[in-house]
């Protein structure tokens, strides 16, 4: 047998548009269900349910016309259900009381009060329902009982006791649904929120990291390069020898400038790159080499180290090079021809300390803003980013003094 695909839409679809006119067109919703409510109670005020022994009847009684009036405008005031949920309510209440007292065989008039109940329900809060609630069901069930023409414990009271009494309570359900729902919205809304400004807060620390290891690498390697250029282009002519070690020095720096740089900007590239680099980060291990660097260029640099040349976690090592590499970049720039540097890695404790003295001339400030330069300010974020303190002054008697004492447990969580 081949299968029929139905053509037509399916039931969910109907569904899904009925919905969504639901949501479009309140009112014209609400008059729908207003009509289908005077259905129902026309139709249940021709229903008899003692007309014979063995059960209702229907058609055996007919509704008078005022019982018929008060239908009519029980059904009409729920059209405007939403807009005035409380006044509907009491209108309601009120032609259902006037259908109890005045008729000897009252009709379901009741039936509006009850839509209007379970809407004050869904569109309040809790407290307030089971008042409104309890109130509405002891009035309508009392009036029944009082004037009605069935015994006071018939079950048509009864039902009525019944029928207000889940009105209230499906309402209730509803609302709470309906503020459930908003709940758990409003959280994933805002847990997007935090997910966007956590991924845009990462993206710019990245972004500043990368522009320091830039402004870090390309100073301190262009520094050292403009002086040999100035040296082999000064002693050229009278001292080629001394002129081509200088070029030599220059193609040094050049070439580290370059494995650097190729380094930082491989960070930018995609994981899974065959062609990202996967050199470590320098650290103090090769702070050596920094230095001879620096000695080539003609700044006489001395070291003293008295951590042992433990390893520090990876970001502390990095910024411990970093501080190292522009402090004396700075002296290289600004101390004058005859500054000499001192280096000093102690390790105190939970701390290690990255100082960089000089007895140049030239001072520079604290505030980096007036040389219009990123270096002691790419220092300090550094240091801040790990829970350091960075100090910079100049020295009593001339030079400068640079100091960093940086945690050696990083704020990532890293320990050695």
């Amino acid at each position: 047998m081949v299968p029929v695909t139905p053509t037509g839409p399916t039931t969910r679809g109907l569904f899904a548009r009925l919905r969504d006119g639901y949501r479009a067109h309140p009112l014209a919703f609400d008059a729908t269900l207003a009509f289908g409510v005077l259905v129902s109670m026309i139709a249940g005020s021709f229903t008899d349910p003692h007309g014979s022994p063995t059960g209702p009847t229907f058609g055996d009684r007919v509704p008078s016309v005022l019982s018929v009036l008060l239908m009519v405008l029980g059904a009409v005031a729920l059209v405007l259900r939403r807009r005035r949920p409380f006044h509907v309510l009491c209108f309601t209440v009120a032609v259902s009381l006037l259908e109890l007292v005045n008729d000897t065989r009252p009709a379901t008039v009741a039936m509006s009060a009850v839509v209007a109940l379970y809407t004050v329900a869904s569109r309040t809060d809790r407290p307030t329902t089971w008042r409104v609630g309890l109130a509405t069901m002891a009035v309508l069930t009392a009036a029944a009982m009082a004037f009605g023409p069935t015994p006071w414990y018939a079950q048509e009271n009864v039902g009525l006791f019944a029928w207000t009494g889940m009105a209230a309570a499906a309402g209730d359900a509803v609302r709470s649904r309906r503020a459930f729902v908003d709940a758990i919205r409003e959280r994933a809304e805002r847990a997007e929120r935090t997910r966007e400004e956590e991924a845009g807060r990462r993206v710019a620390e990245e972004r500043l990291r990368i522009a320091r290891d830039l402004h870090d690498v390309v100073a301190h390697h262009i520094a050292l390069v403009n002086v040999q250029a100035g040296v082999a282009a000064h002693v050229m002519d009278k001292r080629p020898d001394q002129a081509k070690e200088a070029l030599a020095h220059v193609r040094d720096a050049s070439r580290s400038a370059l494995d650097e740089l190729r380094a930082t900007v491989g960070l930018l590239r995609q994981s899974g790159d065959p062609e990202a680099p996967t050199e470590p980060a320098p650290g103090l291990a090769v702070l050596d080499g920094l230095l001879d660097s620096f000695r080539n260029a003609g700044l006489p640099v001395a070291l003293a180290r008295t951590d042992g040349e433990r390893p520090l976690p990876a970001t502390v090592d990095l910024a411990a090079y970093r501080i190292v590499q522009e402090a004396l970049t700075n002296v290289r720039k600004h101390a004058g021809p005859d500054a000499e540097a001192e280096v000093s890695v102690v390790r105190v404790g939970r701390t290690v300390e990255i100082t960089v003295l000089d007895n140049g001339t030239s001072e520079v400030a604290s505030d980096p803003a007036p040389h219009g330069g990123h270096g002691l300010l790419g220092m300090r974020e550094r240091v801040g980013a790990l829970g350091g303190t960075l100090t910079t002054a100049p020295r009593y008697g001339g030079g400068f003094r640079v100091q960093a004492i940086l945690p050696v447990t990083s704020r990532t969580g890293e320990d050695t």
